[in-house]
């Protein structure tokens, strides 16, 4: 088959207009991937920080337990538990508990909130949330009493109502952590029986 000049004229004018829409093409998707790889790697940001927080709601919860379970054991002495200060980070507890009752649980409790359980390779303890705290109130009637565990969250939501740790979770001035909002707290009520006789 014999191609005339004026046929091959045709296909290089068509052949010369076709490159550039294939470089379009492979900008337009690129584009594309990369809106899509950021959506992913802000999706990934999220996931993480929601791992760590449902790990530290549950380091609150075995701590909470924890406290619970050592004053419903000494129910004689349970008022003794009250705590005037938040137990835990910046609290004057030894790092070595002595004794027995009320003071060796206080101060096991507030290593525990410290995070003395788990220690990272410098020897620095990380085994439990950031900036722990813990608190035991008499509810007043009867043997009641308030055990609750406060720690400092990752993003702001409303501040809780409970008392323990109030006013030492606020961020730097300009923080979306500023009253209170990133202060999280798990209560449990301890209720103690009279089993005396009538």
């Amino acid at each position: 088959m014999v191609v005339s000049k004026t046929n091959y004229s045709f296909y290089k004018v068509r052949v010369y207009s076709m490159r550039g829409v294939s470089l379009i093409e492979v900008l337009v998707t690129v584009v594309i991937l990369a809106i899509g790889l950021l959506g992913l790697a802000g999706l990934q940001v999220r996931l993480q920080s929601s791992e760590i927080e449902s790990y530290q709601r549950t380091h609150a919860l075995i701590l909470l337990e924890d406290m619970a379970n050592r004053v419903s054991a000494n129910r004689k002495t349970a008022a003794t538990y009250v705590t005037a200060n938040p137990l835990g980070t910046e609290d004057s507890e030894s790092s070595t508990c002595s004794g027995s009752g009320q003071s060796f649980d206080a101060c096991q409790w507030s290593n525990a909130l410290k995070g003395a359980a788990e220690l990272s390779a410098s020897s620095s303890n990380v085994g439990a949330m950031i900036g722990a705290r813990g608190c035991v109130e008499n509810l007043g009637a009867g043997e009641q009493f308030l055990i609750t565990v406060a720690w400092q969250g990752l993003t702001p939501l409303s501040a809780p109502a409970s008392k323990c740790g109030a006013g030492l979770y606020d961020g730097a001035a300009g923080s979306s952590c500023a009253n209170d909002m990133c202060r999280r707290t798990m209560s449990t009520i301890v209720r103690i029986a009279n089993l005396g006789s009538p």
